[in-house]
């Protein structure tokens, strides 16, 4: 069975940093073949996504309000992706999950789509979730 096991959350004061990762196992076709994507949950909000980074050629998108803080990154030796998190304030206090979709969807469908809530189907697989805690 596939496993994707997020981890690195934790509390940070405003202006901290903390590095997240997703460590995932069973594939059966590769890690390679799956772009994999960072969403978060706000306490009474909707999931929504932060950023992917494609399987093939490793190319990313991000949540525009995210843009220039965070940076996503993945070791395909490693079966792992990360996600940097730097100048974090109290906005950024969530639950943070790690997905995986099928490259060919990801280059299919634009992160405009796939960030959303509609299309969580179009994710074959979700991790636990690690909570980030962004004190002011």
């Amino acid at each position: 069975d596939v496993q994707l096991q997020a981890s690195g959350g934790g509390v940070v004061q405003t202006g901290g940093s903390l590095r997240l990762s997703c460590a995932a196992s069973g594939f059966t076709f590769g890690f390679g073949d799956y772009a994999m994507c960072w969403f978060r949950q706000a306490p009474g909000k909707e999931r929504e996504g932060l950023s992917c980074i494609s399987g093939g050629d490793g190319s990313t998108d991000y949540l525009e309000s995210v843009k220039g803080r965070f940076t996503i990154y993945r070791d395909n030796a490693k079966n792992t992706v990360y996600l940097q998190m730097n100048n974090l304030g109290p906005e950024d206090t969530a639950v943070y999950y790690c997905a995986a979709v099928q490259d060919v969807l990801y280059k299919m469908y634009t992160t405009s789509y796939l960030f959303t809530t509609r299309a969580r189907n179009e994710f074959d697989y979700w991790g636990q979730g690690t909570l980030v805690t962004v004190s002011s």
